[in-house]
C-alpha cells in the first residue's frame, strides 16, 4: 500500500514527466471492455434477439466496444446457456435469453448440467408477457368465460404450447393449478406450429409468447384471453392479467442479459451504465420499436433482475413438481 506521505512526491514525478494520476479503480475500470463484448442467443433468430436488439445495437456508442450477437440454438435453449456458463468469467461473453432457457430447462431436464445459479445477472432490458389467445371466433370472449367452461367440463378443453415441460406449458400448468382446473395439453416444436394448431381448431387455446401470436391478433384471428403479467402490457391495454383476475401466477416474462457466474461486479457494472444511458438516451425509439413486438422496456439492474430469477425458479419449480406427482 502507497503510504500518504508519498503522494507528493509521486504527484511532483508525474507533474515533471507530463503525466497525469489516475486512480487503481478507473484505470482497471478503463481496460473494460478493450475488445468487442459477445451476445449468445440460444434460440434461432427472429424472436428473443429482437427483443433485446434495440438495446444491444446501442450499447457501443456508451461502451466504447461493438456488442456483437451470435446464436447458438438447440435444446430449449440449453445448448447456448451451457456454453456461457462455461466460459471464463470476464465479462465478455453473455447469454440474452428469457428464464426459459436459463430457469425452466434446468428444472424439466435433470440432464442438463447447469441452473440458473451458474450465472451472474447483468440486467433485464424488456419485458414480452406470455398469454392466453383463443380464436376470435371462439365462445370464449373472457378468461372468466373460460374458466367457468373449465369448471363445468374437466379435461375436455385442449391447450397447445411451444414444447413440453417448455415455460409457455409450464406457465399454463402453473395457472391451471391454482385455479383448480383440468385441461389437456397438446405439445408442439415451437410457437409458430402451436399457434397453427389453435387457428386449424385442432386445439382450443394456447399459452404462447406474445410475439408469434401478435400478428394473428392485429390480423382478427386471434382474441387475447389475459396475459401473465404483473401489469397490461403497454401493447394491449385491454387485455387483463391473470393477477388482476385474481390469481397469483401472474409474473412477467424479462429478458435479459447474464455473464457466466463469479464474474467481477464492476465488469458488471460497466455494462450495466451502458445500458442505462442507451435508456436514457433512446427510450422513446426503444418504446416505439419493442411496441411493434408486444413488448415494453423493463429495465432492472443486477440485484433486482436476480431476485426475478429466484422468483421464476420458485414460480417453476412448483409446477414441474406438480407435473411430477400426477
Amino acid at each position: 500500500m502507497i503510504k500518504k506521505r508519498l503522494l507528493p512526491a509521486l504527484g511532483l514525478a508525474a507533474t515533471l514527466l507530463g503525466a497525469t494520476l489516475v486512480p487503481a479503480s478507473n484505470v482497471a475500470a478503463k481496460t473494460f471492455p478493450d475488445r468487442n463484448v459477445t451476445v449468445i442467443i440460444p434460440f434461432q433468430p427472429g424472436d428473443t434477439d429482437n427483443m433485446l436488439r434495440p438495446f444491444l445495437d446501442r450499447m457501443k456508442e456508451f461502451l466504447g466496444q461493438t456488442v456483437v450477437v451470435n446464436y447458438k440454438p438447440g435444446a430449449g435453449g440449453a445448448i447456448g446457456a451451457q456454453y456461457i456458463a462455461n466460459q471464463k468469467a470476464d465479462g465478455y461473453e453473455l447469454v440474452g435469453t428469457s428464464p426459459g432457457s436459463i430457469v425452466v430447462v434446468p428444472l424439466a431436464n435433470k440432464d442438463v448440467q447447469y441452473s440458473f445459479e451458474d450465472f451472474a445477472p447483468v440486467a433485464a432490458l424488456t419485458e414480452g408477457a406470455l398469454m392466453l389467445v383463443a380464436p376470435t371466433d371462439s365462445k370464449w370472449k373472457t378468461l372468466e368465460d373460460l374458466i367457468e367452461d373449465a369448471k363445468n367440463n374437466p379435461g375436455d378443453i385442449t391447450f397447445s404450447s411451444s414444447g413440453a415441460m417448455g415455460i409457455t406449458h409450464l406457465l399454463a400448468e402453473a395457472f391451471l393449478n391454482e385455479a383448480e382446473l383440468e385441461m389437456t395439453h397438446v405439445a408442439y416444436q415451437g410457437s409458430g406450429p402451436a399457434i397453427t394448431a389453435v387457428l386449424g381448431g385442432h386445439v382450443d387455446i394456447s399459452a404462447t409468447a406474445i410475439g408469434p401470436a401478435q400478428g394473428h391478433i392485429k390480423s382478427g384471428t386471434l382474441r387475447p384471453l389475459a396475459v401473465f403479467g404483473d401489469e397490461r402490457m403497454d401493447a394491449y391495454p385491454d387485455v387483463p392479467t391473470v393477477k388482476e383476475l385474481g390469481y397469483d401466477v401472474g409474473s412477467p416474462t424479462l429478458y435479459g442479459l447474464l455473464a457466466p457466474k463469479d464474474t467481477p461486479r464492476e465488469r458488471i457494472d460497466i455494462l450495466v451504465d451502458a445500458i442505462n444511458q442507451v435508456n436514457d438516451k433512446y427510450k422513446d425509439e426503444i418504446s416505439e420499436q419493442l411496441l411493434t413486438l408486444g413488448a415494453q422496456i423493463h429495465v432492472l439492474g443486477p440485484d433486482d433482475y436476480a431476485a426475478y430469477l429466484t422468483q421464476q425458479n420458485e414460480l417453476f419449480e412448483r409446477a414441474v413438481q406438480v407435473l411430477d406427482s400426477e
